[in-house]
């Protein structure tokens, strides 16, 4: 069997990396940059930190920072017809998932206008041309856009998300900052944590993992469960690991994959806007326990990363339940909702919560299989 994996071309790592910006983008021969954010970054100054190295550089920008919290189609299509406006040959994508997640649909339409309409993208969309070049500049531990193929789209009208998954669409430069995540609020980074421990949990145990990508993945739920409580709480070596550990869990679920827990997640997204990352803290352990039988002994190594006495030697169901403990754990400790209804679920909406779910892109990786009914199932013990 072939793997494939594809990362980012260059990555910049650390405290003030992000001054190597200018130079890179004028040694590349970019002219005009066109910066994707968001208002609360804009209002914060988190985007000056690099606009203001721009404006020593003189070199020239624009700022689109019309983008929300889950994405929408319009706001796609308004940041395609704002960057044809500006005559930007780069884009540079400054912020959490939502502006990276929003710049990838910009760059890859820009240079595919054939999906303008944005949800002809869904799923493997077999676009000719590679993404207007990005420059992705992450503002929370968390998604790690910025090293993966993927990102989602709200179709607010149709009531649901979409997962996109396109290798045109990686940006070709990196820059991950901890100093550009340090003013997130503590919610903002208990939640993005929790979504980086999904990822790499998820992308563990997922149908398409392999050696490489377990590596990747092992090393990060390793990094996170000891560093993820102290970067909440502000501390600074705990943030800088959380920073790295999220791109590297990026590194590998990008290219093999996720699992239930993210399909999931993307209808409470679409129904109720709930956090992302907020309703992966729900759903994880939960459906790690699900999961638990169909997973082998990759427990064992969760628990291990954890810090589960024995978990080497326990008997493997032990250890199993160890894992799930120990994520749900960390989940209380940070102060995660722990049930559905804390973000607006409802029993009436669960069959369509479901079906959602069902045929969510995600849910193809899954190590076990997983009907409707129980995904149903799922949803109602958490509500």
């Amino acid at each position: 069997m072939s793997h494939r994996m594809i990362w980012n071309q260059t990555a910049y790592f650390g405290p003030g990396s992000i001054e190597v910006v200018p130079d890179e983008l004028t040694r590349r021969g970019f002219t005009k940059a066109f910066v994707v954010s968001d208002a609360v970054l804009v209002a914060t100054g988190v985007t000056a930190r690099v606009t203001d190295l721009l404006d020593t550089a003189g070199f020239p920008y624009e700022v689109y920072s019309e983008v929300q919290a889950n994405p929408t189609i319009e706001n796609v299509q308004a940041g395609v017809a704002a960057f044809a406006a500006a005559g930007a040959d780069v884009l540079v994508a400054i912020g959490g998932g939502s502006p990276q997640d929003t710049c990838k649909a910009v760059g890859i339409i820009a240079a595919n206008p054939e999906y303008a309409d944005v949800r002809s993208l869904e799923g493997v969309a077999p676009t000719k041309h590679p993404s207007v070049p990005i420059i992705a500049i992450p503002t929370t531990a968390g998604t790690a856009s910025e090293t993966t193929i993927n990102y989602v789209i709200t179709d607010v009208e149709r009531q649901r998300k979409f997962v996109c998954v396109d290798p045109h669409d990686i940006p070709v430069l990196a820059v991950v900052d901890p100093q550009m995540m340090a003013t997130a609020p503590r919610s903002l980074k208990v939640a993005t944590g929790l979504d980086a421990l999904t990822h790499a949990i998820e992308g563990y145990i997922t149908q398409g993992a392999w050696e490489l990508s377990d590596l990747f993945h092992l090393k990060a739920i390793q990094v996170i469960a000891t560093s993820l409580a102290a970067a909440a709480d502000g501390d600074e070596a705990a943030a800088e690991r959380m920073a790295l550990a999220q791109y590297v869990a990026g590194m590998g679920y990008s290219n093999v994959g996720l699992g239930l827990v993210h399909a999931m997640a993307h209808p409470l997204g679409a129904f109720y806007s709930a956090p992302h990352g907020v309703a992966n803290g729900i759903l994880l352990a939960p459906v790690m326990a699900f999961n638990a039988s169909a997973s082998g002994e990759k427990y064992r190594d969760i628990a291990a990363a954890f810090g589960v006495a024995d978990a080497r030697t326990m008997p493997l169901d032990d250890a199993r339940s160890a894992a799930v403990a120990a994520v749900a754990a960390l989940t209380r400790q940070l102060g995660n909702p722990t049930a559905l209804r804390e973000v607006g679920a409802t029993e009436a909406d669960v069959a369509a919560l479901a079906k959602a779910a069902f045929e969510d892109v995600c849910a193809g990786g899954n190590p076990r299989e997983a009907s409707v009914a129980d995904i149903e199932d799922l949803y109602r013990s958490l509500l």
